[in-house]
């Protein structure tokens, strides 16, 4: 198994920054807007967006964590059983403007299940999706409203976002899987 560093952690610093400018550029009022991370690593993404958005300036965002393992096409098709981690929106959707947050957009299932799970919990006034690795290959007409990056990959490929709360680290690796890692 090969990688390849892509972004450090000063990369996902300013990528971070960025993406708290890019949430609030649309809005004279924040007070509609609300992040929701995606588990797990999109989470700390979000937490992190949030924390510049308040040394920047000084606003407080509605900040809410979601879990699509059971809203997921494949749910009933893998044979193990599923991670399921926590969700927790503690702020009623209806009419806000929501800001799904993950770490990678690759066939845009995911966010399909995440836009499911919100509308389950109410009904925002618009889902916008971030994500800091963009690297292809759509299965449906999905795409990032914000992106840290754009990286074609081929399908023997992985991107890995590491967040140092849980992976002691802040990297972004392109990983070039072998035989072995497909099975």
């Amino acid at each position: 198994m090969d990688k390849t560093k892509i972004m450090n952690s000063g990369d996902l610093d300013r990528t971070y920054l960025r993406f708290a400018h890019q949430f609030l550029e649309p809005y004279d009022d924040f007070s509609q807007l609300a992040v929701i991370g995606m588990q797990t690593r999109g989470v700390y993404m979000g937490k992190r967006i949030l924390k510049e958005v308040k040394q920047e300036f000084d606003a407080e965002i509605d900040f809410g964590v979601l879990d699509v393992t059971f809203y997921r096409d494949d749910f009933r098709s893998k044979l193990k059983m599923p991670d399921v981690k926590v969700t927790e929106i503690p702020f009623d959707l209806y009419g806000r403007d929501i800001v799904l947050v993950d770490d990678v957009l690759f066939t845009g299932r995911t966010v399909r299940s995440a836009m499911d799970a919100l509308m389950s919990y109410g009904r925002p006034r618009s889902i916008k999706f971030c994500c800091m690795v963009d690297r292809g290959h759509r299965e449906l007409p999905i795409d990032a409203d914000y992106k840290g990056m754009y990286l074609p990959t081929y399908e023997n490929e992985e991107v890995r976002v590491k967040v140092e709360e849980l992976d002691g680290e802040d990297a972004v690796y392109l990983v070039e899987l072998g035989e072995e890692d497909h099975e």
